[in-house]
């Protein structure tokens, strides 16, 4: 016990963002760490995950769960190892993940953090980065909302993130035709090359609509959306009667000042008579272990392949988090804490 850190670095929201975070937003500092309470464990964090929805607890806008309070640590998904306990059933040397802090260190009661399971020839960094948050999220909205056939046609933006490159192989499984939207030429070959897609568009340098027309002739079934915007609208204008939209993000917009909305969109959705549903991973927590089971079993097998991006360094948190929103990341973006043993 007298090995046991008396201090932790975390990041603390200080000022809600004004359009893109700005430095003095969030602010790294060293700080003491209490003794643990009965009931209570010590977690050492190895992988920080970085997330769109970090941007909206920022905020105070109407969300899913409570903003970060100004002056509280910033909440974030975690993966590290337990180096002290006073909790039954939690362990010194136990992997646990779940929700905590942009923290080297974080003391947990338990709520909201489960065992971390290691699957067999995968890294901490994949099985924890596919299987914590973006796994699930590709596995229900797909699946659930979504609903695909064979022979539709699938249609994900950010095909080369977390979530995208998950859904789009789900829906290669599932027998579904895959249309990746990815920024740059190596994103869109890594989607159609490594994990199999059938086609993706460079939105950077391509025309999202006319290659759309191109790719889906006879329109769109399913549209995975995460990034909103233009993109957004060139797709449902070419969704099919009945078409279903898994809508989980829309990270084009978080850092607007005035967001807005295309004259007629709602219109175009009434007459397509299209299945729009927002949803949030959480929303499926009871059915996680379900998730969890068939996505192991797929990347087992090695029909599901997953890319993270990792960045070394909890004091550039607030500045890795940015590339979200650029879409500079390549793959799950976590940031490494402490080197995994």
């Amino acid at each position: 016990m007298t090995d046991l850190p008396s201090h932790r670095h975390a990041w603390r929201l200080r000022r809600r963002p004004t359009g893109d975070i700005a430095e003095g937003d969030l602010a790294y500092a060293a700080e003491p760490l209490p003794a643990l309470a009965e009931g209570q464990f010590l977690l050492k964090i190895i992988y920080l995950s970085l997330d769109p929805t970090n941007r909206i607890w920022m905020s105070d806008m109407e969300q899913y769960m409570p903003p970060v309070g100004l002056g509280d640590a910033m909440r974030g998904g975690v993966c590290g190892r337990v180096i002290a306990s006073r909790k039954p059933g939690v362990d010194v040397g136990q992997l646990m993940a779940g929700l905590g802090e942009w923290a080297d260190h974080i003391i947990s009661d338990g709520t909201a953090m489960a065992p971390m399971p290691m699957l067999p020839g995968l890294s901490l960094a994949a099985a924890y980065g596919t299987l914590s948050l973006v796994g699930p999220t590709a596995y229900f909205g797909l699946l659930d909302i979504g609903q695909p056939k064979p022979g539709e046609t699938l249609v994900v933006s950010a095909a080369a993130g977390g979530v995208g490159q998950i859904v789009g192989q789900i829906g290669k499984i599932k027998g579904c035709r895959v249309i990746g939207i990815a920024g740059g030429k190596a994103k869109c070959d890594f989607v159609t090359s490594e994990l199999g897609f059938d086609a993706c568009i460079d939105y950077k340098s391509q025309d999202v609509g006319a290659e759309l027309d191109r790719l889906a002739p006879k329109g769109i079934d399913i549209n995975f959306e995460q990034v909103g915007g233009d993109i957004m609208v060139e797709v449902v204008k070419r969704m099919n009667l009945f078409g279903r939209m898994p809508l989980c993000g829309l990270i084009s917009s978080y850092n607007d000042l005035t967001p807005t909305e295309p004259p007629g969109f709602w219109t175009m959705i009434l007459m397509r008579r299209l299945t729009i549903r927002g949803f949030i991973v959480t929303d499926f927590m009871p059915r996680y272990a379900e998730a969890a089971q068939t996505l192991a079993g797929w990347m087992l097998s090695g029909q599901l392949k997953t890319r993270q991006d990792i960045r070394p360094g909890l004091e550039h948190a607030a500045e890795t988090v940015k590339a979200l929103y650029s879409g500079s990341n390549f793959g799950k973006l976590l940031v490494e804490v402490s080197p995994p043993d």
